[in-house]
């Protein structure tokens, strides 16, 4: 059965399943949702669905096409990434257009999956709106992006947008007990995942980080401010990924509001949301974490 052991997107998948059985599979799709919800997921099975030999029940699994996609040795399939975790260049698209040219070989169809298409140069998203406009007529292009804005219009004029909403925090915490994942876990770091499976991952991998957070909220409303400065040391060593540290910092007060209807976790909240644009902006970052502590510790002390 497709998509199986995917979590969240009911409709998604009765789409594009319907869209392989009725054998209306169109030339260009743009999955479009925040990193982690499973767009990925989505398009290699969808494309394992396209490829598939069989007339019924696809992907059938066992045919020549199956096996080939699932030893990652399909030669009617691409996935194209960022080459150096910071840009898709013109080189890969033209790389592309050339294979894109010639005719299957296993399957009737080809499909190319374009990742955080949003990172593409200028000069290859215009060197991929060629291929948009006059695609071959057994090729499937698949963009995903996490960021739509940063795409061209005339880029997502010519895809289907399919839009990938975030899983229900039920399915998140179940995701978590089959998994045996959620020792530990707050009702915070659920917040803070916005329905991401991607995310809580990401978020269990650095847990310590996000409970010393939780910590420190707890210190600024028990202990004097030289003693909470002392340790916070979480938020001064990680200059290189504060920002979803201090928005997991805003998602706890956040929760403190919830329970407690307090003006002080509001004004908390607006404290930190401009120490992040004080260091998107370049400030002295230890200086900004100094004054963001600070005020925070005046307003909930």
């Amino acid at each position: 059965m497709a998509f199986e052991n995917i979590i969240g997107n009911e409709k998604i998948k009765a789409i594009l399943t319907s869209a392989v059985s009725d054998q209306n599979i169109l030339h260009s799709y743009l999955f479009v949702g925040i990193e982690g919800i499973g767009k990925s997921l989505f398009a290699k099975e969808f494309a394992k669905m396209i490829l598939c030999m069989e007339n019924e029940n696809k992907p059938c699994k066992k045919c020549k096409s199956c096996i080939e996609y699932a030893s990652s040795n399909h030669p009617d399939f691409m996935l194209i990434q960022p080459e150096d975790g910071k840009n898709i260049k013109i080189e890969q698209i033209r790389y592309l257009q050339e294979k894109i040219a010639e005719k299957p070989v296993t399957s009737s169809k080809k499909v190319y999956i374009i990742d955080e298409a949003q990172t593409m140069t200028r000069e290859a998203a215009n060197c991929l709106l060629k291929t948009l406009e006059e695609p071959p007529e057994y090729a499937v292009l698949i963009l995903l992006t996490s960021n739509e804005s940063k795409l061209l219009t005339t880029i997502k004029s010519r895809c289907i947008k399919i839009y990938f909403m975030p899983i229900a925090n039920e399915q998140v915490v179940n995701y978590l007990k089959q998994n045996k994942l959620d020792a530990n876990i707050t009702n915070a770091m659920i917040k803070e995942s916005e329905g991401s499976i991607g995310r809580i991952i990401k978020i269990l991998e650095e847990k310590e980080k996000y409970i010393q957070i939780e910590e420190i909220i707890n210190k600024l409303q028990t202990q004097n401010i030289t003693k909470v400065w002392l340790e916070s040391e979480v938020l001064y060593k990680s200059k290189e990924n504060i920002i979803p540290l201090l928005e997991y910092m805003i998602v706890v007060l956040y929760e403190n509001l919830k329970k407690e209807d307090k003006i002080s976790y509001a004004n908390g909240i607006n404290i930190i949301e401009e120490a992040k644009q004080r260091i998107l902006s370049n400030a002295n970052y230890d200086m900004t974490i100094d004054n963001m502590l600070l005020k925070l510790w005046e307003e909930l002390f």
